[in-house]
Protein backbone atom coordinates (compact mmCIF):
# COMPACT_ATOMS: atom_id res chain seq x y z
CA UNK A 1 0.00 0.00 0.00
CA UNK A 2 1.28 3.66 -0.84
CA UNK A 3 2.69 6.05 1.79
CA UNK A 4 2.00 9.35 0.72
CA UNK A 5 3.02 13.14 1.86
CA UNK A 6 1.18 15.19 4.08
CA UNK A 7 -2.52 15.70 2.88
CA UNK A 8 -5.74 14.10 3.56
CA UNK A 9 -8.16 12.18 1.23
CA UNK A 10 -12.29 11.99 1.82
CA UNK A 11 -14.25 9.08 1.95
CA UNK A 12 -15.28 8.27 -1.42
CA UNK A 13 -18.48 6.16 -2.42
CA UNK A 14 -17.38 2.24 -4.09
CA UNK A 15 -19.77 0.16 -5.81
CA UNK A 16 -20.18 -1.50 -2.96
CA UNK A 17 -21.49 -1.60 0.77
CA UNK A 18 -18.12 -0.01 2.04
CA UNK A 19 -16.15 2.79 0.95
CA UNK A 20 -12.44 2.94 1.13
CA UNK A 21 -10.45 6.03 1.95
CA UNK A 22 -6.73 6.40 1.93
CA UNK A 23 -5.11 9.21 4.06
CA UNK A 24 -1.35 9.78 4.48
CA UNK A 25 0.10 12.44 7.08
CA UNK A 26 3.48 14.29 7.60
CA UNK A 27 4.74 10.71 9.76
CA UNK A 28 4.26 8.60 7.12
CA UNK A 29 1.23 6.93 8.63
CA UNK A 30 -1.16 5.24 6.16
CA UNK A 31 -4.90 4.93 7.28
CA UNK A 32 -7.08 2.59 5.39
CA UNK A 33 -11.33 3.67 6.42
CA UNK A 34 -13.54 1.24 5.64
CA UNK A 35 -17.10 2.62 6.39
CA UNK A 36 -19.39 -0.02 5.74
CA UNK A 37 -19.72 -0.63 9.40
CA UNK A 38 -16.97 1.04 10.41
CA UNK A 39 -13.67 3.18 9.98
CA UNK A 40 -10.03 1.97 10.96
CA UNK A 41 -6.93 3.91 10.90
CA UNK A 42 -4.11 1.13 10.42
CA UNK A 43 -1.13 3.18 11.44
CA UNK A 44 2.15 1.46 9.35
CA UNK A 45 4.50 1.40 7.31
CA UNK A 46 4.37 -2.29 6.35
CA UNK A 47 0.18 -2.57 6.91
CA UNK A 48 1.08 -5.86 8.70
CA UNK A 49 0.80 -4.50 12.76
CA UNK A 50 -2.00 -4.53 14.59
CA UNK A 51 -3.23 -0.96 15.68
CA UNK A 52 -2.16 -1.85 19.42
CA UNK A 53 0.84 -3.60 18.62
CA UNK A 54 2.03 -0.33 16.51
CA UNK A 55 0.87 2.49 18.58
CA UNK A 56 3.46 1.72 21.47
CA UNK A 57 3.45 4.81 23.86
CA UNK A 58 3.59 7.77 20.92
CA UNK A 59 -0.18 6.97 20.18
CA UNK A 60 -3.37 6.27 21.07
CA UNK A 61 -6.35 4.72 19.33
CA UNK A 62 -9.58 6.95 19.41
CA UNK A 63 -12.84 6.83 18.28
CA UNK A 64 -15.76 8.41 17.67
CA UNK A 65 -18.99 7.66 16.21
CA UNK A 66 -21.58 9.72 13.23
CA UNK A 67 -25.29 8.64 14.68
CA UNK A 68 -28.40 9.00 12.85
CA UNK A 69 -30.35 9.13 16.01
CA UNK A 70 -33.55 7.23 16.36
CA UNK A 71 -36.01 10.82 17.22
CA UNK A 72 -39.42 11.31 18.99
CA UNK A 73 -42.29 11.67 16.53
CA UNK A 74 -43.40 14.41 18.28
CA UNK A 75 -41.19 16.24 20.45
CA UNK A 76 -43.18 18.50 21.57
CA UNK A 77 -46.00 15.91 23.22
CA UNK A 78 -46.04 15.05 26.81
CA UNK A 79 -45.01 11.49 27.17
CA UNK A 80 -43.95 9.32 30.61
CA UNK A 81 -40.71 8.28 31.81
CA UNK A 82 -40.78 5.15 30.50
CA UNK A 83 -41.94 6.01 27.37
CA UNK A 84 -39.26 8.16 27.04
CA UNK A 85 -36.88 5.69 28.26
CA UNK A 86 -38.18 3.08 25.47
CA UNK A 87 -36.73 5.86 22.92
CA UNK A 88 -34.13 6.18 23.97
CA UNK A 89 -32.89 2.86 24.77
CA UNK A 90 -32.99 2.39 20.89
CA UNK A 91 -30.16 4.94 20.50
CA UNK A 92 -28.36 3.19 23.67
CA UNK A 93 -28.14 -0.25 22.25
CA UNK A 94 -26.44 1.18 19.11
CA UNK A 95 -24.22 3.33 20.78
CA UNK A 96 -22.96 -0.24 22.43
CA UNK A 97 -22.84 -1.99 19.08
CA UNK A 98 -20.58 0.61 18.54
CA UNK A 99 -18.50 0.35 21.56
CA UNK A 100 -17.66 -3.50 21.25
CA UNK A 101 -16.83 -2.87 17.59
CA UNK A 102 -14.34 -0.24 18.86
CA UNK A 103 -13.19 -2.35 21.77
CA UNK A 104 -12.15 -5.15 19.33
CA UNK A 105 -9.83 -2.26 17.53
CA UNK A 106 -8.16 -1.38 21.09
CA UNK A 107 -10.19 1.27 21.36
CA UNK A 108 -9.30 3.75 24.36
CA UNK A 109 -11.50 6.65 23.87
CA UNK A 110 -14.76 6.50 22.51
CA UNK A 111 -17.26 10.13 21.74
CA UNK A 112 -20.84 10.08 21.09
CA UNK A 113 -22.94 13.31 19.71
CA UNK A 114 -24.54 15.96 21.43
CA UNK A 115 -28.31 14.98 21.15
CA UNK A 116 -27.84 11.26 19.71
CA UNK A 117 -29.78 9.60 22.87
CA UNK A 118 -32.71 12.30 23.18
CA UNK A 119 -33.00 13.64 20.00
CA UNK A 120 -33.93 17.50 19.75
CA UNK A 121 -37.05 20.02 19.19
CA UNK A 122 -38.27 19.82 22.81
CA UNK A 123 -39.65 22.22 24.69
CA UNK A 124 -39.14 22.82 28.54
CA UNK A 125 -41.62 20.77 29.26
CA UNK A 126 -41.81 18.15 27.27
CA UNK A 127 -38.25 16.91 27.37
CA UNK A 128 -38.58 16.72 31.40
CA UNK A 129 -39.34 12.96 31.05
CA UNK A 130 -35.98 12.59 29.10
CA UNK A 131 -33.72 14.07 31.52
CA UNK A 132 -31.68 12.10 33.96
CA UNK A 133 -30.84 13.26 37.64
CA UNK A 134 -26.63 14.68 37.65
CA UNK A 135 -25.16 14.63 41.01
CA UNK A 136 -22.12 16.66 40.41
CA UNK A 137 -18.48 14.49 40.29
CA UNK A 138 -16.95 17.28 41.87
CA UNK A 139 -18.69 16.45 45.31
CA UNK A 140 -19.77 12.76 44.81
CA UNK A 141 -17.54 9.67 43.34
CA UNK A 142 -20.04 7.36 41.75
CA UNK A 143 -20.02 4.62 39.45
CA UNK A 144 -24.04 3.95 38.10
CA UNK A 145 -23.22 0.60 36.25
CA UNK A 146 -22.32 -0.77 39.53
CA UNK A 147 -24.23 1.31 42.15
CA UNK A 148 -27.66 1.99 40.29
CA UNK A 149 -30.13 2.15 42.65
CA UNK A 150 -28.19 5.12 44.64
CA UNK A 151 -30.06 7.48 42.57
CA UNK A 152 -33.77 7.82 40.70
CA UNK A 153 -33.69 8.42 37.24
CA UNK A 154 -30.30 7.67 35.68
CA UNK A 155 -30.98 4.75 33.93
CA UNK A 156 -29.06 6.30 30.43
CA UNK A 157 -26.27 7.04 32.81
CA UNK A 158 -25.81 3.64 33.85
CA UNK A 159 -25.97 2.06 30.64
CA UNK A 160 -23.46 4.62 29.62
CA UNK A 161 -21.35 3.56 32.68
CA UNK A 162 -21.90 -0.55 31.88
CA UNK A 163 -20.36 0.22 28.09
CA UNK A 164 -17.52 1.94 28.85
CA UNK A 165 -16.72 -1.25 31.40
CA UNK A 166 -17.89 -3.91 28.81
CA UNK A 167 -15.76 -1.87 25.89
CA UNK A 168 -12.95 -1.25 29.11
CA UNK A 169 -12.48 2.49 27.25
CA UNK A 170 -12.87 5.72 28.21
CA UNK A 171 -16.62 6.99 26.85
CA UNK A 172 -17.77 10.43 26.45
CA UNK A 173 -21.70 10.86 25.73
CA UNK A 174 -23.89 13.74 25.39
CA UNK A 175 -27.40 13.85 27.69
CA UNK A 176 -30.39 16.07 29.03
CA UNK A 177 -29.85 16.06 32.80
CA UNK A 178 -31.84 17.69 35.64
CA UNK A 179 -31.06 19.26 38.71
CA UNK A 180 -33.65 20.46 41.65
CA UNK A 181 -33.24 23.94 43.07
CA UNK A 182 -34.82 26.03 45.32
CA UNK A 183 -36.56 29.28 45.84
CA UNK A 184 -34.20 31.00 47.79
CA UNK A 185 -31.55 30.26 44.81
CA UNK A 186 -31.66 33.82 42.44
CA UNK A 187 -31.41 31.89 39.68
CA UNK A 188 -33.76 28.95 40.38
CA UNK A 189 -36.03 28.14 37.23
CA UNK A 190 -40.10 28.55 38.60
CA UNK A 191 -40.22 25.27 38.23
CA UNK A 192 -38.01 24.17 40.44
CA UNK A 193 -34.90 22.92 38.62
CA UNK A 194 -32.42 23.53 36.03
CA UNK A 195 -32.39 21.76 32.98
CA UNK A 196 -28.34 20.99 31.18
CA UNK A 197 -27.23 20.10 28.08
CA UNK A 198 -24.73 17.79 29.21
CA UNK A 199 -21.71 15.93 28.08
CA UNK A 200 -20.16 12.81 30.70
CA UNK A 201 -16.94 11.46 30.31
CA UNK A 202 -16.51 7.69 31.91
CA UNK A 203 -13.28 5.72 32.68
CA UNK A 204 -13.14 2.49 31.48
CA UNK A 205 -14.06 1.05 34.60
CA UNK A 206 -17.58 2.85 34.52
CA UNK A 207 -16.75 5.85 37.46
CA UNK A 208 -18.52 9.31 36.17
CA UNK A 209 -15.54 11.56 36.02
CA UNK A 210 -16.90 14.51 35.06
CA UNK A 211 -19.59 16.06 33.18
CA UNK A 212 -19.82 19.53 31.76
CA UNK A 213 -23.28 21.71 30.84
CA UNK A 214 -23.33 23.79 27.83
CA UNK A 215 -22.59 27.15 27.71
CA UNK A 216 -23.34 28.41 24.86
CA UNK A 217 -27.25 27.32 23.52
CA UNK A 218 -28.15 27.00 20.08
CA UNK A 219 -31.91 27.83 20.18
CA UNK A 220 -32.37 25.07 22.64
CA UNK A 221 -35.35 27.16 24.95
CA UNK A 222 -35.56 22.95 26.84
CA UNK A 223 -32.24 23.87 28.83
CA UNK A 224 -31.18 26.05 30.85
CA UNK A 225 -27.31 28.35 31.16
CA UNK A 226 -25.18 27.35 33.67
CA UNK A 227 -24.56 30.30 36.20
CA UNK A 228 -21.09 29.81 35.60
CA UNK A 229 -19.10 28.50 33.32
CA UNK A 230 -17.68 24.72 33.49
CA UNK A 231 -14.23 24.43 32.56
CA UNK A 232 -13.70 20.26 32.25
CA UNK A 233 -10.67 18.98 31.86
CA UNK A 234 -10.21 14.81 32.77
CA UNK A 235 -6.77 13.06 32.37
CA UNK A 236 -6.30 9.57 30.84
CA UNK A 237 -3.57 7.07 31.92
CA UNK A 238 -2.87 6.85 27.73
CA UNK A 239 -2.97 10.45 26.44
CA UNK A 240 -2.92 12.92 29.32
CA UNK A 241 -5.46 15.44 29.20
CA UNK A 242 -8.22 16.23 27.73
CA UNK A 243 -10.49 19.44 27.94
CA UNK A 244 -14.43 18.86 26.34
CA UNK A 245 -16.99 21.31 24.87
CA UNK A 246 -20.00 21.16 23.15
CA UNK A 247 -21.06 22.31 19.47
CA UNK A 248 -21.61 25.83 19.40
CA UNK A 249 -19.25 26.49 22.28
CA UNK A 250 -16.56 26.25 19.52
CA UNK A 251 -16.98 29.95 18.63
CA UNK A 252 -16.75 31.43 21.97
CA UNK A 253 -14.35 32.46 24.66
CA UNK A 254 -16.05 30.68 27.49
CA UNK A 255 -15.50 27.34 28.03
CA UNK A 256 -13.41 26.61 24.72
CA UNK A 257 -10.15 29.16 24.56
CA UNK A 258 -10.15 29.40 27.83
CA UNK A 259 -9.56 25.80 28.97
CA UNK A 260 -6.80 25.69 25.96
CA UNK A 261 -5.22 28.57 27.60
CA UNK A 262 -5.74 27.74 31.54
CA UNK A 263 -5.31 24.10 31.38
CA UNK A 264 -2.84 23.14 28.93
CA UNK A 265 -4.86 20.28 27.01
CA UNK A 266 -3.96 18.89 23.88
CA UNK A 267 -6.65 16.79 23.06
CA UNK A 268 -10.66 17.68 23.20
CA UNK A 269 -13.44 15.95 22.74
CA UNK A 270 -16.51 17.33 20.91
CA UNK A 271 -20.50 16.05 20.87
CA UNK A 272 -21.57 18.28 17.78
CA UNK A 273 -25.15 18.60 16.03
CA UNK A 274 -23.74 20.77 13.63
CA UNK A 275 -25.91 21.71 10.81
CA UNK A 276 -23.14 22.40 7.94
CA UNK A 277 -22.91 26.27 6.67
CA UNK A 278 -20.78 26.33 3.85
CA UNK A 279 -18.75 28.29 2.49
CA UNK A 280 -17.15 29.33 5.96
CA UNK A 281 -18.90 26.75 8.59
CA UNK A 282 -19.05 23.37 7.36
CA UNK A 283 -18.68 20.96 10.54
CA UNK A 284 -15.38 19.48 9.90
CA UNK A 285 -14.04 22.53 8.42
CA UNK A 286 -14.57 24.50 11.26
CA UNK A 287 -13.56 21.52 13.65
CA UNK A 288 -10.27 21.20 11.91
CA UNK A 289 -9.76 24.91 11.90
CA UNK A 290 -9.67 24.41 15.56
CA UNK A 291 -6.87 21.36 15.53
CA UNK A 292 -4.19 23.42 13.36
CA UNK A 293 -5.46 26.89 14.72
CA UNK A 294 -4.35 25.68 18.54
CA UNK A 295 -2.28 22.58 17.37
CA UNK A 296 -4.64 19.93 19.06
CA UNK A 297 -6.23 17.17 18.93
CA UNK A 298 -9.86 17.33 18.29
CA UNK A 299 -12.46 14.11 18.82
CA UNK A 300 -15.30 15.48 17.03
CA UNK A 301 -18.77 13.07 16.67
CA UNK A 302 -22.15 14.86 14.85
CA UNK A 303 -25.35 13.52 14.69
CA UNK A 304 -26.44 12.29 11.06
CA UNK A 305 -29.60 14.00 9.61
CA UNK A 306 -28.59 14.81 5.86
CA UNK A 307 -32.18 16.61 5.62
CA UNK A 308 -31.24 18.84 8.47
CA UNK A 309 -28.15 19.57 6.97
CA UNK A 310 -26.33 17.52 10.06
CA UNK A 311 -22.91 15.69 8.78
CA UNK A 312 -19.73 15.71 9.65
CA UNK A 313 -17.41 13.80 12.30
CA UNK A 314 -13.49 13.98 12.50
CA UNK A 315 -10.34 12.39 14.12
CA UNK A 316 -8.26 15.51 13.50
CA UNK A 317 -4.98 16.46 14.76
CA UNK A 318 -3.16 19.74 13.17
CA UNK A 319 -1.47 17.99 10.07
CA UNK A 320 -3.70 15.55 9.26
CA UNK A 321 -7.43 14.32 9.67
CA UNK A 322 -9.68 11.14 9.24
CA UNK A 323 -13.35 12.34 8.86
CA UNK A 324 -16.45 11.46 7.45
CA UNK A 325 -19.34 14.03 5.37
CA UNK A 326 -22.09 12.62 3.40
CA UNK A 327 -25.50 14.26 2.95
CA UNK A 328 -26.82 11.65 0.99
CA UNK A 329 -26.06 7.82 2.62
CA UNK A 330 -28.49 7.69 5.67
CA UNK A 331 -26.17 5.14 7.28
CA UNK A 332 -23.75 5.65 10.35
CA UNK A 333 -20.09 5.98 10.46
CA UNK A 334 -17.78 4.79 13.56
CA UNK A 335 -14.15 6.43 12.84
CA UNK A 336 -11.09 5.01 14.65
CA UNK A 337 -7.64 6.33 13.91
CA UNK A 338 -4.37 6.36 15.59
CA UNK A 339 -3.77 9.66 17.54
CA UNK A 340 -0.44 11.31 18.49
CA UNK A 341 -0.30 11.65 22.40
CA UNK A 342 2.04 15.07 21.49
CA UNK A 343 0.36 16.76 18.39
CA UNK A 344 2.71 18.21 16.09
CA UNK A 345 1.71 21.77 14.70
CA UNK A 346 2.58 23.82 11.39
CA UNK A 347 5.30 25.32 10.72
CA UNK A 348 4.87 29.23 11.37
CA UNK A 349 7.01 31.96 10.23
CA UNK A 350 8.67 32.49 13.11
CA UNK A 351 10.39 29.06 13.11
CA UNK A 352 9.99 28.62 9.19
CA UNK A 353 13.33 26.07 7.71
CA UNK A 354 14.33 29.28 5.53
CA UNK A 355 11.49 28.23 2.45
CA UNK A 356 12.70 31.39 0.12
CA UNK A 357 11.03 30.32 -3.16
CA UNK A 358 9.77 32.89 -5.68
CA UNK A 359 6.20 33.08 -4.48
CA UNK A 360 7.09 33.60 -0.75
CA UNK A 361 9.55 35.81 -1.88
CA UNK A 362 7.38 38.09 -3.62
CA UNK A 363 5.16 37.93 -0.67
CA UNK A 364 7.82 38.91 1.64
CA UNK A 365 8.68 41.77 -0.20
CA UNK A 366 5.40 42.82 -0.68
CA UNK A 367 4.88 42.45 2.78
CA UNK A 368 7.62 44.99 3.61
CA UNK A 369 6.97 47.42 0.78
CA UNK A 370 10.52 47.12 -0.84
CA UNK A 371 10.60 46.51 -4.71
CA UNK A 372 10.36 42.65 -5.79
CA UNK A 373 13.44 41.70 -7.41
CA UNK A 374 14.67 38.64 -9.07
CA UNK A 375 17.70 37.40 -10.73
CA UNK A 376 18.10 35.64 -14.11
CA UNK A 377 21.07 34.46 -16.03
CA UNK A 378 21.35 38.00 -17.20
CA UNK A 379 20.05 40.82 -15.54
CA UNK A 380 18.09 41.78 -12.34
CA UNK A 381 14.55 43.04 -12.82
CA UNK A 382 12.54 44.99 -10.37
CA UNK A 383 8.91 45.23 -9.98
CA UNK A 384 7.20 47.60 -7.58
CA UNK A 385 4.98 45.37 -5.49
CA UNK A 386 2.12 48.48 -6.09
CA UNK A 387 2.64 47.95 -10.00
CA UNK A 388 0.58 44.22 -9.49
CA UNK A 389 -2.45 46.72 -8.66
CA UNK A 390 -2.78 48.80 -11.84
CA UNK A 391 -5.83 47.25 -13.31
CA UNK A 392 -7.56 46.91 -10.33
CA UNK A 393 -10.90 44.51 -10.41
CA UNK A 394 -13.89 46.13 -9.62
CA UNK A 395 -15.18 45.98 -5.85
CA UNK A 396 -18.28 44.47 -5.13
CA UNK A 397 -20.76 43.69 -2.25
CA UNK A 398 -22.36 39.80 -1.58
CA UNK A 399 -24.25 38.69 0.85
CA UNK A 400 -22.11 35.36 2.59
CA UNK A 401 -23.30 33.52 5.75
CA UNK A 402 -25.60 36.28 6.02
CA UNK A 403 -23.08 39.04 6.43
CA UNK A 404 -22.22 41.98 4.31
CA UNK A 405 -18.53 41.00 2.34
CA UNK A 406 -17.04 43.73 0.39
CA UNK A 407 -15.61 41.36 -2.63
CA UNK A 408 -12.83 41.87 -6.11
CA UNK A 409 -13.08 38.74 -8.38
CA UNK A 410 -9.96 37.11 -8.77
CA UNK A 411 -9.44 37.39 -12.36
CA UNK A 412 -6.28 36.11 -14.76
CA UNK A 413 -3.76 33.45 -14.50
CA UNK A 414 -1.75 35.13 -11.70
CA UNK A 415 -2.03 38.31 -9.64
CA UNK A 416 -1.94 40.32 -6.47
CA UNK A 417 -4.74 41.96 -5.13
CA UNK A 418 -6.37 43.70 -1.63
CA UNK A 419 -10.13 44.84 -0.38
CA UNK A 420 -10.53 46.44 2.62
CA UNK A 421 -13.47 46.65 5.23
CA UNK A 422 -13.40 49.20 8.40
CA UNK A 423 -10.22 48.18 9.46
CA UNK A 424 -9.43 45.06 8.02
CA UNK A 425 -7.70 44.73 4.55
CA UNK A 426 -7.22 41.45 3.03
CA UNK A 427 -4.48 40.44 0.62
CA UNK A 428 -3.93 37.75 -1.74
CA UNK A 429 -1.23 36.94 -3.79
CA UNK A 430 -1.59 34.06 -6.15
CA UNK A 431 -0.90 31.72 -9.59
CA UNK A 432 -3.22 29.26 -11.26
CA UNK A 433 -1.38 26.95 -13.91
CA UNK A 434 -5.10 26.77 -15.90
CA UNK A 435 -7.53 28.93 -15.80
CA UNK A 436 -11.19 27.19 -14.98
CA UNK A 437 -14.58 28.39 -16.28
CA UNK A 438 -15.44 29.45 -12.58
CA UNK A 439 -15.87 32.72 -10.76
CA UNK A 440 -13.85 33.22 -7.83
CA UNK A 441 -13.82 36.42 -5.45
CA UNK A 442 -11.42 37.56 -2.64
CA UNK A 443 -13.98 39.12 0.68
CA UNK A 444 -13.41 40.60 3.31
CA UNK A 445 -15.54 41.05 6.38
CA UNK A 446 -15.36 43.17 9.93
CA UNK A 447 -17.96 43.74 11.97
CA UNK A 448 -20.48 41.86 14.25
CA UNK A 449 -22.20 38.71 12.84
CA UNK A 450 -26.27 38.96 14.00
CA UNK A 451 -28.04 35.79 12.33
CA UNK A 452 -28.69 32.58 14.15
CA UNK A 453 -25.49 33.87 17.01
CA UNK A 454 -24.26 37.50 18.08
CA UNK A 455 -20.71 37.56 17.75
CA UNK A 456 -17.84 39.80 16.50
CA UNK A 457 -15.90 38.06 13.10
CA UNK A 458 -12.99 39.51 11.17
CA UNK A 459 -12.71 37.70 8.22
CA UNK A 460 -10.68 37.14 4.90
CA UNK A 461 -11.83 34.19 2.66
CA UNK A 462 -11.57 33.23 -1.11
CA UNK A 463 -13.97 31.50 -2.49
CA UNK A 464 -15.20 29.75 -5.21
CA UNK A 465 -18.52 31.87 -6.61
CA UNK A 466 -22.00 29.66 -7.21
CA UNK A 467 -21.84 31.17 -10.48
CA UNK A 468 -20.67 33.96 -12.65
CA UNK A 469 -22.44 36.48 -11.77
CA UNK A 470 -21.43 38.63 -8.46
CA UNK A 471 -24.13 37.92 -6.55
CA UNK A 472 -23.09 34.18 -6.57
CA UNK A 473 -20.35 34.92 -4.46
CA UNK A 474 -21.21 33.22 -0.71
CA UNK A 475 -23.48 30.89 -1.95
CA UNK A 476 -23.18 27.38 -0.72
CA UNK A 477 -20.98 25.07 -3.43
CA UNK A 478 -19.19 21.63 -2.77
CA UNK A 479 -17.74 21.26 -6.28
CA UNK A 480 -14.67 23.24 -7.91
CA UNK A 481 -11.96 22.90 -10.44
CA UNK A 482 -9.85 26.18 -9.53
CA UNK A 483 -6.31 25.34 -8.47
CA UNK A 484 -4.14 27.77 -7.13
CA UNK A 485 -0.99 28.46 -5.55
CA UNK A 486 -1.46 31.68 -3.25
CA UNK A 487 -0.90 33.91 -0.14
CA UNK A 488 -3.75 34.70 2.09
CA UNK A 489 -3.10 37.35 4.42
CA UNK A 490 -4.40 40.38 6.66
CA UNK A 491 -3.98 42.88 9.22
CA UNK A 492 -5.86 41.19 11.98
CA UNK A 493 -7.03 43.04 15.50
CA UNK A 494 -6.70 39.52 16.93
CA UNK A 495 -4.61 36.46 18.02
CA UNK A 496 -7.51 33.97 17.26
CA UNK A 497 -7.69 33.01 13.96
CA UNK A 498 -8.82 30.07 12.52
CA UNK A 499 -7.55 28.64 9.27
CA UNK A 500 -10.61 27.39 7.25
CA UNK A 501 -9.61 25.64 4.27
CA UNK A 502 -12.31 23.10 1.96
CA UNK A 503 -11.68 21.94 -1.48
CA UNK A 504 -13.77 20.34 -3.82
CA UNK A 505 -15.97 17.37 -2.81
CA UNK A 506 -15.88 18.54 1.26
CA UNK A 507 -12.23 17.73 0.91
CA UNK A 508 -9.78 18.65 4.02
CA UNK A 509 -6.77 20.61 3.11
CA UNK A 510 -3.67 21.74 5.39
CA UNK A 511 -1.79 24.46 4.54
CA UNK A 512 1.65 24.89 3.74
CA UNK A 513 2.48 27.20 6.12
CA UNK A 514 0.76 29.87 8.83
CA UNK A 515 1.86 32.70 10.86
CA UNK A 516 2.45 36.42 11.87
CA UNK A 517 4.59 38.17 9.41
CA UNK A 518 5.15 41.94 9.75
CA UNK A 519 1.94 42.28 11.58
CA UNK A 520 -0.06 40.40 9.15
CA UNK A 521 -1.44 37.13 9.57
CA UNK A 522 -0.99 34.61 6.42
CA UNK A 523 -1.60 31.10 5.40
CA UNK A 524 0.20 29.73 2.21
CA UNK A 525 -0.89 27.24 0.23
CA UNK A 526 0.89 25.46 -2.83
CA UNK A 527 -0.41 21.67 -4.93
CA UNK A 528 -3.97 21.77 -3.86
CA UNK A 529 -5.60 18.41 -4.45
CA UNK A 530 -8.27 19.12 -5.84
CA UNK A 531 -10.21 22.44 -7.14
CA UNK A 532 -10.62 24.89 -4.31
CA UNK A 533 -13.85 25.72 -2.77
CA UNK A 534 -12.75 27.92 0.19
CA UNK A 535 -10.19 29.29 1.55
CA UNK A 536 -10.58 31.69 4.94
CA UNK A 537 -8.94 33.11 7.79
CA UNK A 538 -11.82 33.23 10.28
CA UNK A 539 -10.76 35.66 13.10
CA UNK A 540 -12.72 36.16 16.69
CA UNK A 541 -12.71 39.20 18.65
CA UNK A 542 -14.07 37.62 21.61
CA UNK A 543 -14.09 41.06 23.38
CA UNK A 544 -16.56 42.79 21.06
CA UNK A 545 -19.13 39.92 21.27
Amino acid sequence: MPEGGGTSRRLLPMQSRFMVCIMSGARSKLALFLCGCYVVALGAHTGEESVAEHQEAEYYVAAVYEHPSILSLNPLALISRQEALELMNQNLDIYEQQVMTAAQKDVQIIVFPEDGIHGFNFTRTSIYPFLDFMPSPQVVRWNPCLEPHRFNDTEVLQRLSCMAIRGDMFLVANLGTKQPCHSSDPGCPKDGRYQFNTNVVFSNNGTLVDRYRKYNLYFEAAFDVPLKVDLITFDTPFAGRFGVFTCFDILFFDPAIRVLRDYKVKHVVYPTAWMNQLPLLAAIEIQKAFAVAFGINVLAANVHHPVLGMTGSGIHTPLESFWYHDMENPKSHLIIAQVAKNPVGLVGAENATGETDPSHSKFLKILSGDPYCEKDAQEVHCDEATKWNVNAPPTFHSEMMYDNFTLVPVWGKEGYLHVCSNGLCCYLLYERPTLSKELYALGVFDGLHTVHGTYYIQVCALVRCGGLGFDTCGQEITEATGIFEFHLWGNFSTSYIFPLFLTSGMTLEVPDQLGWENDHYFLRKSRLSSGLVTAALYGRLYERD
